[in-house]
């Protein structure tokens, strides 16, 4: 009787050994995708990519942000329980680099691979990030420059130190390197246009605002063309409609010719001042302004469609998803990974609707 329950154990053990096997080759590489956020629009299409890359090569991943993009512990937090998990990769938007400093410094000592997307880790340690995708948020928004500058031009050229023209740049804050991006290079652009494409000089251009959108070889000195750098006491919708509204405020005095919003946040915010943008043509003070959004929403395709903004500039936060998992998954497997670029495009009332930029407009 002994030697049969012998021989019945090892069958068990036998035939179990496959199933066993079979349950560990099927077990999925966990990759965990920490964001700045998830409740904008632009978030959800990011974790919309980023789940199809986890489908397509077959991993599992958890997607999580804070509520607001100054809730920095709170995305600490979510890193952390995340890689209490023992992911073979992460893809990281980091609110401050500072903030997460242990972290890479673990992630480095462990040999995982950590991907920036968005906005990335500015500033990170060198090697505790392998890849970037994101946006080159510097050109894209110098495109906004481009588009704004010859429906002002004229009115540029025609600015005096003693009737001086204003241009504002609204940016939701002064650290996310994908913002500072933008600002400067709407900045720059403008300041370029400016000085070769019409009779004024960069003598007769002034940056003025907020200090960490001023660089050190920014004009500075100039009366008749003001660039003003905007940045809300806050990332709060509250906010940023109130900075939005001081602009508005004094479109009239100040000469105000156009106003380029950085992100969703503040497109909203001053939608949020103009009745979704209505005001911006109802109001005789405000129709002149001519506006440039980035990002998309449904009030802003809204604002483009009725005439309100001039057009906006749309990343592709769906791709800025696939693209983070894809060399997450990449890195890990041993692959060779570098920057990718994940575009933008300009977009108004008469391409919107065209099959290349209609997919990248989310509501």
């Amino acid at each position: 009787m002994k030697k049969i329950l012998v021989v019945l154990v090892a069958l068990v053990i036998v035939t179990s050994i496959p199933l066993f096997s079979q349950a560990a080759s099927e077990a999925k590489p966990y990759i965990a995708v920490v964001s700045k956020g998830e409740q904008h629009d632009f978030w959800q299409q990011v974790k919309l990519g980023a789940n199809a890359a986890a489908k397509e090569y077959g991993v599992d991943i958890t997607f999580e942000g804070p509520p607001s993009e100054s809730d920095v512990q709170i995305q600490v937090e979510m890193l952390n329980n995340a890689m209490a998990k023992n992911p073979v990769a992460i893809a990281l938007a980091a609110l401050n680099t500072s903030s997460v400093l242990d972290q890479l410094q673990q992630t480095k000592a462990k040999g995982i691979p950590v991907i920036g997307f968005d906005s990335g880790v500015p500033e990170a340690p060198a090697g505790s990030i392998w890849a970037n995708a994101s946006t080159d948020n510097y050109a894209a928004a110098g495109q906004a420059a481009e588009k704004m500058f010859p429906v002002i031009k004229a009115r540029i050229e025609a600015a005096t130190d003693a009737r001086p023209v204003k241009i504002v740049v609204m940016n939701q804050d002064a650290s996310g390197e994908s913002l500072l991006s933008r600002g400067k290079g709407f900045r720059d652009t403008m300041v370029k246009l400016i000085a070769d494409q019409t009779k004024l000089s960069r003598d007769d251009i002034a940056v003025i605002g907020n200090t960490a959108y001023i660089a050190a070889d920014s004009p500075t000195r100039g009366k008749k063309v003001l660039i003003e750098m905007i940045v809300p006491a806050s990332a709060a919708m509250t906010d940023a409609t109130n900075s939005a509204q001081a602009v508005l405020n004094k479109v009239a005095s100040d000469n105000v010719l156009g106003i380029f919003c950085t992100n969703e946040a503040t497109v909203k915010g001053l939608l949020a001042a103009t009745n979704d943008g209505a005001t911006l043509k109802s109001n005789a003070a405000y129709r002149n302004v001519v506006v440039v959004g980035y990002d998309s929403g449904e009030a802003q395709k809204n604002a483009v469609r009725a005439g309100y903004f001039l057009g906006s500039i749309t990343q592709d936060p769906y791709m800025i998803g696939f693209r983070a998992v894809e060399l997450s998954y990449k890195a890990y497997k041993g692959e060779k990974v570098s920057d990718v670029d994940t575009g933008a495009k300009f977009w108004d009332a008469s391409n919107m609707d065209d099959a290349d930029i209609k997919g990248l407009l989310y509501d």
